[in-house]
């Protein structure tokens, strides 16, 4: 049986046995962890991550797969479908009290940046993630300040996760090949550095501050802070968001929101 790669799904199966190898060394799976494969396709990942450690999850949308899935898994360990969005999984359900979640995938380009984000909603219960991305997005998720892939997506990240950059992934690696290279990322959940106490409010301080990055930071969020906020958590008024560490916004953050509750 064939499956022909559908656009929609934005799917682009891994083939290079090599690059297979490197990735299930990098995650180094074992018995009794809590795995979950997101877009597992026709297995490349799933079933080597099977064999080693004997159970694993897959959330995988497109119905035609599953089929191919399991037949290519079968008598390899429990292979768990669950056969639905994962912009609408509930990730909770799978949290097991000895142990946290660890999750790989490739994932679809088009629709990348929001998992990641539904995803830092179950920080706490997540060990570790493995993701082929885009490397472009790979970029931006691990940049720093002073750099032109530095943003929001950088600053939210890392507030939750340490973010290391693996290896990078050619084209040649799948079946279609994508018209852009891809890069494997490791993100672990940890405590915040400086944990923010209005989480909402960070997400539009950056929002706001990376809508039109060019302008200055005083400029970028003038409607929601004075040049005097920011330079009472050391922030140069002058300064791009760009040039600003993800530190800086937390401390932001905690300002305003401290401030704020002093007027009421």
């Amino acid at each position: 049986m064939s499956h022909q790669a559908r656009k929609r799904f934005g799917q682009n199966f891994l083939i290079d046995s090599r690059v297979i190898d490197l990735i299930i060394q990098s995650i180094n799976p074992e018995a009794g962890q809590t795995l979950v494969e997101i877009g597992p396709g026709l297995g490349a990942l799933t079933l080597p991550l099977l064999k080693k450690a004997g159970r694993l999850n897959v959330i995988e949308l497109d119905r035609d797969v599953i089929p191919l899935l399991k037949d290519k898994c079968e008598g390899s360990g429990e292979l768990i479908v669950h056969n639905i969005d994962v912009l609408n999984f509930d990730f909770n359900t799978l949290v097991e009290a000895d142990s946290k979640l660890r999750l790989i995938g490739n994932l679809p380009y088009n629709i990348s940046t929001p998992i990641l984000f539904k995803l830092l909603e179950h920080a706490e219960h997540i060990q570790d993630m493995f993701f082929m991305l885009q490397k472009e997005v790979v970029k931006r998720m691990a940049a720093g300040p002073d750099c032109g892939a530095y943003g929001r997506l950088s600053i939210m990240l890392q507030y939750h996760c340490k973010v290391t950059e693996l290896f990078g992934v050619p084209p040649e690696a799948f079946d279609p090949q994508p018209k852009v290279d891809s890069a494997i990322i490791n993100l672990q959940p940890r405590l915040p550095e400086c944990p923010v106490t209005n989480y909402p409010l960070l997400e539009t301080l950056v929002r706001q501050a990376f809508s039109t990055r060019r302008k200055t930071i005083r400029n970028t969020l003038k409607t929601t802070c004075s040049v005097e906020d920011l330079q009472a958590v050391g922030i140069d008024p002058g300064a791009r968001p760009e040039n600003i560490a993800p530190l800086a916004y937390y401390q932001l953050c905690n300002y305003l929101d401290k401030k704020s509750h002093e007027a009421q």
